[in-house]
């Protein structure tokens, strides 16, 4: 009799079904045929109903596709409903909504990250599906974040961005108090016992504090406050441990004294209790903690007798590995703070070397590590008493021992050399002996492609590299004499003088070593996922490998230009590491398009074309052209700007003409420098924008501002340096063609004995630019009479007849001379 009573129930859902489809009510049709399907899942008549609903033209993509997976269980329906939001992203208003309201219900769908995605796609893609959530979470804020909650990790962070999302809601007071109610949901959720998903909601706190703490962090109190420091627990999952330290960051931040003092509490209270649960969440907090509030965490570390009692504490643990482990990552944590290295030093370096030389798993790593953080010996010390020596002797033992850690498959491992090395390089030996180890620059490139995105691994495989690679300050003679100063000060006489493996040549073979080991390829192969502090030490190392001029055009060659153009571009930001890191990408790239035929790394037909070079050389000689004259300051970056634009203007005219557009008056302004080499590289600029109509407008249009500019030209003409007169006689070689440029010569009172004054130039390429202007001006189609008078005034036929004693200058030598005595 049941069996009759389903299938009578069945047909009739069924046919409710199919009415409700066709007359455009899909999502009660897909209620009732879910009903249906509940009911009798394998019966002939659902599965005509879901077929034929399928094959309805009229039904959209999007909803067939969703149907098909919540109805059947249809995994790849599923996939390709996901693929449809990617690859189509808009989608009708009302289809969206019925589409989120149908995935959302379902609380069985497999696989479970499918659903989660769909949710997360439609949020994404559709403001309709955001106002339908955001209409349900008016309804019932916490039904509906525990449904959408449930369902996945991008669910509930797709919940986190509705409600900071003002454009959601029609009205902010509404929002407000979603937000509020959603991030004390959060809250609730980290607090239960026993449930699986502590890092999907300390996300969700994460994200909303990140955004308005200001409002936010007085919810949290010290039951929740606890919660989220209970998650830095060093054996939690990375990802819950992150969550929770930008969580305890942003409420630090705000809560001030309060944050501090329950912290201040918190750890002394754990330690206390005397259990090693207790003490190895105390220790895990502490180490947390250090980076956030590094004064508050070494006020609590150097409370009185913590350190000399914190190894006697461990023996009592009996050697317990998770307290052992806990109190090696807060010693290495604390090595932040200059005192808390002198304290670890003094008190417990016998049981660090006793871990890293018996220790198991990865204690030895964290031990060497730790030691290589206070056996420091770059700081300066007035009366080491053989101390430095043996701080010395100390780090030279532990590179092998991370040398090899780097070789071990662990991640712990791997990651545990890299940090260890990133200390120990600073040490000009440890340069020298990583550089010359062609295998291990090998496992370094090996480990920074295999980094997870913004890692901390990446981050140190790079410090690595640029301590290999980075030279010593240009220091101008006063910043030497301070100085020598300062190493007197601190009673180091040869503090005074830089160790040998620093000076150039050094430094120089190591950028070979690194070039060699596929550096440049590897940066371009993981640009994608580094972070921006990453990032900018890819461009400093860059920055230092470009300035080996042998290196450049491999640097070139395997993408190194491309990859420096990107990231200039790509970074944005105001901030003073933004703005130095596209500096010094403009830096690097400038060397190598001194050395490099532009249209070899930017060819014509390319992407990116080699205008986009122009506007990071211009940034470079804008940003120093108002403090050239400011005191010490290095121009090199200036300089070496000037000269990639020199050489870029001469590949196509598009770039001269873009050149005079937007930096004619400061390259006006560099040509009056009082640094030689500004001045003269300014000058060849000029001479090479004479290939433009723009250029030669620039100077001889007989406007007041052309007028001044061929004035400075010709001064430079008659300057000390033999290369600036070169070039300002090349560019006027190509001005003096035009009769305005006559004219201007002609009223100045020396333009034609400096002509003259280049034509006797002991170097034959300017005295033959010189003979090129005195005959352009000599046969003016306006001016040739004057300037013939003007020539002759000046004893330009002695000067002429002396100047063609070069043979090739002769002929030209001579034609001037016709017209003169013509």
């Amino acid at each position: 009799m049941a069996g009759k009573v389903d299938n009578d129930r069945v047909a009739t859902l069924v046919a409710q079904a199919t009415d409700l489809v066709s007359a455009g009510r899909a999502e009660d049709g897909s209620r009732a045929l879910r009903e249906a399907a509940s009911l009798s899942p394998n019966h002939p008549a659902v599965k005509a109903a879901i077929q034929q609903i399928q094959s309805d033209d009229s039904i959209h993509t999007l909803q067939k596709l969703c149907g098909k997976f919540v109805l059947e269980h249809d995994e790849q329906a599923g996939k390709q409903a996901l693929a449809y939001l990617d690859r189509s992203g808009a989608v009708p208003s009302d289809i969206a909504q019925e589409c989120l309201d149908f995935v959302i219900k379902e609380r069985n769908l497999e696989p479970k990250d499918l659903q989660d995605a769909l949710v997360a796609g439609l949020l994404r893609e559709s403001i309709a599906a955001k106002g339908a959530l955001t209409k349900r979470m008016l309804d019932n804020t916490t039904a509906t974040f525990y449904q959408v909650y449930e369902i996945g990790d991008k669910s509930a962070n797709s919940i986190a961005e509705l409600v900071l999302t003002p454009s959601a809601w029609s009205q902010e007071s509404d929002r407000k108090k979603c937000e509020e109610d959603v991030f004390q949901l959060f809250l609730a959720k980290l607090l239960e016992v026993g449930h699986d998903f502590d890092g999907r909601a300390l996300k969700g706190i994460a994200r909303l504090l990140a955004t308005d703490a200001g409002r936010l962090h007085t919810i949290i109190d010290d039951e929740t406050f606890d919660a989220i420091l209970c998650s830095l627990d060093h054996r939690q999952p990375a990802e819950v441990r992150s969550q929770a330290t930008l969580a305890t960051a942003k409420y630090l931040e705000l809560s001030g004294e309060k944050g501090s003092t329950y912290i201040s509490k918190f750890i002394p209270s754990r330690i206390m209790k005397g259990h090693s649960e207790d003490i190895v969440l105390a220790f895990s907090v502490a180490a947390a903690v250090f980076p956030i509030v590094p004064t508050m965490a070494a006020s609590l570390f150097l409370t009185e007798g913590f350190v000399p009692s914190l190894v006697p504490l461990l023996d009592k643990r009996n050697k317990s590995d998770k307290v052992e482990q806990a109190a090696l990552q807060m010693l290495s944590a604390a090595c932040v703070d200059s005192a808390c290295r002198e304290a670890i030093k003094k008190h417990c370096l016998q049981w660090l070397k006793h871990v890293m030389n018996d220790g198991k798993d990865d204690r030895p790593a964290v031990a060497a590590v730790v030691l290589a953080k206070v056996l420091d010996p770059t700081a300066p010390k007035k009366d080491t008493g053989g101390k430095g020596e043996e701080n010395t002797n100390g780090i030279n033992e532990l590179v092998p021992m991370f040398k090899k850690l780097l070789a071990d498959q662990r991640a712990t491992s791997k990651q545990s050399s890299i940090e260890g090395l990133a200390y120990s390089s600073i040490r000009p030996p440890v340069k020298e002996e990583l550089a010359n180890d062609h295998e291990f620059l090998t496992r370094v490139m090996e480990t920074l492609r295999a980094s997870q995105p913004s890692s901390t691994t990446a981050f140190g495989a790079l410090t690595i590299l640029d301590h290999l690679t980075r030279y010593l300050p240009v220091l101008s003679e006063e910043q030497k004499r301070m100085t020598q100063l300062k190493a007197y000060a601190n009673a180091s006489k040869a503090a005074a003088q830089p160790n040998p493996l620093d000076e150039d040549a050094a430094v120089s073979k190591r950028c070979q070593a690194v070039v060699h080991a596929g550096a440049v390829s590897t940066f371009v192969a993981v640009n994608g996922h580094l972070s921006s502090a990453s990032t900018a030490l890819v461009i400093s190392i860059l920055l230092s490998l470009c300035q080996n001029k042998g290196l450049r055009g491999t640097i070139a060659q395997q993408g190194g230009a491309r990859l420096l153009l990107l990231n200039y571009t790509s970074i944005t930001g105001t901030s003073d590491a933004d703005k130095n890191a596209r500096r010094t990408a403009a830096h690097a790239l400038a060397r190598i398009l001194i050395s490099i035929d532009p249209a070899l790394v930017f060819p014509p037909s390319g992407s990116p074309p080699l205008t986009s070079t122009i506007r990071p050389f211009l940034s470079l000689i804008t940003e120093n052209q108002g403090d050239i004259s400011d005191g010490p300051r290095n121009l090199l970056p200036s300089f070496e700007a000037l000269l990639a634009l020199t050489n870029i203007a001469s590949v196509s005219p598009e770039i001269p003409e873009t050149i005079v557009r937007q930096a004619l008056p400061t390259i006006e302004e560099l040509l009056l420098s009082n640094n030689v080499l500004i001045q003269r590289a300014s000058t060849e600029l000029v001479c090479n924008l004479m290939t433009s109509p723009a250029g030669i407008e620039a100077f001889a249009d007989e406007s007041n501002a052309a007028d001044r500019r061929l004035h400075i030209l010709i001064a430079m003409a008659d300057v000390e340096d033999m290369a600036t007169r070169k070039a300002a006689g090349g560019a006027l070689a190509s001005l003096t063609s035009f009769d305005g440029v006559v004219r201007g010569i002609l009223k100045r009172k020396r333009g034609v004995e400096i002509l003259l004054g280049l034509c006797a130039d002991e170097d034959g390429e300017v005295a033959h630019r010189g003979l090129v202007c005195v005959n352009d001006i000599a046969h003016s189609s306006e001016c040739a009479i004057e300037a013939r008078n003007a020539l002759k005034e000046q004893d330009a036929v002695g000067v002429i007849e002396k100047a063609t004693a070069h043979a090739g200058l002769r002929d030209l030598g001579q034609d001037i001379l016709r017209s003169l005595n013509g």
